[in-house]
């Protein structure tokens, strides 16, 4: 039973009906992906957080097997406990592969959890803003670690995040853009803007053509 999908999210038959009349061009690359996206929502915001940390600006690879040693030096469940992770020396983290600035970002999350300031039931109900402003008030939580938590933890339905190198790539490629910088992030949210209030499922399916074979 434990293995069965989730069921998707309320909004996803009407997020695609949506898109594939509001852009053709999104419509195509998503009828050519090879699965569909599934949510992954989950309470656990700090576990997110921990995560999403160590995954930045690294390869998923990378990321995964750091965060594999990460959670080994927690036993016996390797739940990384806020207080375990406070009482961890900088030398300890940096072990499992974390540089010494993640090694501080973790542990400023865990002072976040210690506090009860990421509590989910009242993080939801955030605007994208307020919680933006929440989350960045963490040392080394950026605007686009925000954006991942909103689109992946708490699963909402319209994030977009113009500046994630992965949507560059995809909207480049399928929108044959070649403007660069802030112009390339200007072309992005205006492209986008038909896809309100379903970005965040156009984003899921922008990742997954990075993925895809290319058309015969």
């Amino acid at each position: 039973m434990d293995n069965l999908p989730l069921p998707e999210p309320h909004w996803h038959a009407a997020g695609l009906a949506h898109l594939a009349q509001a852009d053709p061009i999104l419509a195509q690359a998503i009828a050519q992906t090879a699965a569909p996206v599934r949510p992954a929502a989950h309470e656990d915001l700090y576990l997110a957080l921990l995560r999403a940390i160590v995954s930045q600006q690294i390869s998923t690879k990378a990321a995964a097997a750091i965060w594999r040693r990460f959670t080994s030096l927690f036993r016996p469940d390797g739940y990384p406990e806020p207080r375990e992770v406070l009482r961890m020396s900088e030398d300890e983290l940096r072990e499992a592969g974390l540089s010494r600035q993640k090694a501080g970002y973790l542990q400023a999350i865990a002072d976040y959890q210690e506090r009860g300031l990421l509590d989910y039931e009242h993080l939801s109900q955030l605007d994208e803003e307020a919680f933006t402003a929440h989350l960045t008030a963490i040392k080394g939580v950026g605007r686009w670690t925000a954006q991942m938590l909103q689109m992946f933890a708490l699963d909402q339905p319209d994030v977009f995040s113009e500046g994630d190198l992965g949507i560059q790539n995809a909207m480049r490629k399928l929108y044959n853009l070649e403007e660069t910088g802030r112009a390339l992030q200007k072309k992005m949210l205006l492209l986008a803007e038909p896809w309100r209030p379903y970005r965040t499922l156009a984003c899921k399916y922008l990742w997954r053509t990075l993925d895809a074979p290319p058309a015969a």
